[in-house]
């Protein structure tokens, strides 16, 4: 932790007070430095996080709220340090309002250009024009060597008929890759930003899907981001994913909920 001080000090050229471990880091070190003046900055330490900026760059490029970048250098990004007081459950219709920016449709092939990762699990990407194949090979087979044998072979079996369940070539968006309450922080009013990306171009629903694993948006969120006729009956198929990447994690009962899943599947 010493360390930050003089690089992030080095960085910023300003004098950093104090170090404060902030909660909610659990794949990476996470800290708000107080700086002289009186101004805070928050820090993230990691071996991902030139990417991790590229990514929040990609995000504002959109016009969707995120913390400013203010340097970024190897291991180390610092970021404006945005308030967040208040709860989700007041802005969902400001969050719709966001996703529709950040949703966008684009003529980007699906994947990104560089693999990324959650902790020591690995998430391939690449560019492919086909999203099935995209979503077969890169979210769901990829997780096979590492899953029990009877899930590994229900998840093989869904990867194998995976046409049957989602489109080949659903409308290019820009996803956040990691949607759920703790990466979006809200203010009094509104939401202030969104945090912590792990991005790539796909089939915009896969947001959502993650956002319903952790929390739980009202009817009139979904109604306000106008989704495709079926969009209820691919949720399961792209909520497994971030289901497996935490039974990689975790283990515990993100492996019943990824049953649960593939069971909602016919599978």
């Amino acid at each position: 932790m010493r360390a930050i001080f003089t690089e992030a000090a080095s960085l910023l050229g300003r004098h950093v007070e104090s170090v404060t471990r902030v909660a909610g880091g659990d794949l990476s070190f996470v800290a708000r430095l107080s700086l002289s003046g009186g101004d805070n900055v928050i820090a993230k330490r990691g071996d991902r996080v030139v990417e991790e900026a590229r990514m929040l760059a990609a995000i504002a490029a959109t016009g969707t709220a995120v913390p400013q970048i203010l340097a970024v250098q190897d291991d180390l990004l610092l970021l404006e340090d945005l308030p967040s007081s208040a709860r989700l459950a007041r802005n969902w219709a400001h969050l719709a309002e966001l996703l529709d920016h950040l949703h966008a449709q684009s003529q980007v092939a699906y994947g990104w250009d560089r693999d990324y990762g959650f902790g020591d699990v690995l998430i391939p990407n690449g560019r492919s024009d086909n999203w099935v194949e995209f979503w077969a090979e890169k979210r769901l087979r990829c997780h096979i060597p590492h899953l029990s044998a009877q899930l590994a072979h229900r998840v093989e079996r869904l990867a194998d008929r995976l046409g049957e369940h989602i489109p080949n070539r659903p409308p290019s968006a820009l996803l956040h890759g990691d949607l759920w309450g703790g990466n979006i922080l809200v203010g009094q009013d509104r939401i202030r930003g969104l945090i912590d990306p792990a991005c790539y171009y796909g089939d915009r629903e896969v947001d959502l899907a993650m956002l319903g694993l952790f929390d739980q948006p009202p009817q009139i969120f979904y109604d306000a981001c106008g989704l495709t006729q079926g969009w209820e009956d691919r949720q399961p198929v792209y909520r497994l994913w971030p289901l497996l990447v935490h039974v990689r994690l975790f283990g515990g009962t993100y492996h019943q909920q990824a049953g649960a899943c593939l069971q909602q599947l016919g599978l």
